[in-house]
């Protein structure tokens, strides 16, 4: 059993390779090859945007009859990824490119249409100036002046240049640093004062509110208290606060005992003549009277009549006194 894998293959005695029949091909055959998309371009039949780098499955021939410097142009034949129409391209061995040939538009190519546009002036002036030797004097005294003019430029870009170099930019920063620092200081101080003036503002405010809400209350009892007299503290009561109390609280429960009649200010006393000696007597009788039923009211048992009772006690004891009256004016 032969090998798989053979390096040389047996070749015998009466071999010719002349008779092996050759296989004739078309020269536009067509070839399946894979590539990327050389150029961005936009599908005409859909507008979608197909970038450079884009891998495609593309047909491959040979054009006929065009040939630069004996290479062969080739043209490519691809599909649009969204509407599957067909868009074709060949090379440019002339300019080292890609032109675009159907089916779609190439993008981004300002620059080569300003190289393209270039060119064709250049073309053109040289062919004027082999027809006119006048031509060619303006070219030159026009590309003198251009060239003059790039040279002033020049020198006065080197100047400045110059002068630049001579600025010292360190000492420059540090006064930028330095005026920065002080305004940001004057800053600061002119807000210290600001708040300085107005917490003295506010101040000043609170103690004139105090100040009146001072003077207002030291008016209210000023008014409401009588004036007081140098004789006023002779006339208090030598005995302490406790002892007052004492009393109050006493008096309250048991009573009051003292020598004067509660209703004394109820009786006045008539004045004497010379003729009426009985109307005394009987006057200074119902004083007593009075007088003693005041001392025995007093030490009795607190008892609470109703302001009615008492009332009509007192006027009982003005009726009895103005009968007596009465019976010794006649």
């Amino acid at each position: 059993m032969s090998e798989r894998k053979v390096l040389n293959k047996y070749y015998p005695p009466d071999f010719d390779p002349s008779k092996i029949p050759k296989l004739k091909l078309p020269k536009d055959r067509q070839y399946v090859v894979r590539l990327m998309a050389p150029f961005n371009m936009r599908c005409k039949t859909c507008g979608e945007y197909i970038y450079k780098g884009k891998k495609f499955n593309a047909r491959k021939e040979t054009v006929q009859n065009e040939v630069y410097l004996g290479l062969p142009i080739f043209r490519f034949y691809i599909k649009c990824t969204r509407c599957l129409a067909e868009i074709t391209f060949k090379t440019d061995p002339e300019n080292t490119d890609y032109t675009m040939e159907h089916g779609a538009t190439r993008n981004f190519q300002a620059e080569k249409l300003l190289e393209e546009e270039e060119k064709r002036v250049q073309k053109e002036r040289e062919e004027e100036e082999l027809n006119n030797p006048m031509k060619v004097l303006e070219n030159r005294t026009k590309d003198s002046k251009l060239e003059m003019e790039v040279l002033e430029n020049l020198q006065e870009l080197k100047e400045l240049n110059q002068r630049q170099a001579n600025v010292d930019f360190e000492s420059m920063l540090k006064q930028y640093k330095d005026y920065e620092e002080e305004r940001k200081r004057r800053e600061l101080e002119e807000d210290e004062t600001e708040m300085k003036a107005m917490l003295e503002q506010a101040q000043s405010r609170r103690f004139l509110e105090d100040s009146d809400s001072d003077e207002e209350a030291a008016q209210v009892p000023s008014r409401s208290l009588p004036k007081a007299k140098p004789t006023d503290i002779l006339q208090e009561d030598s005995e302490p606060q406790s002892k007052k109390l004492k009393t109050e609280s006493w008096e309250r429960s048991v009573g009051k005992l003292n020598s004067k009649s509660q209703l004394a200010g109820l009786v006045t006393v008539k004045k004497q003549t010379p003729g009426s000696t009985t109307a005394s007597g009987v006057g200074k009788r119902a004083t007593l009277q009075s007088s003693d039923a005041g001392i025995w009211s007093s030490s009795l048992p607190a008892v609470t009549q109703p302001p009615s009772a008492a009332r009509g006690s007192s006027l009982s004891l003005l009726g009895a006194y103005s009968d007596s009256e009465d019976s010794t004016s006649d």
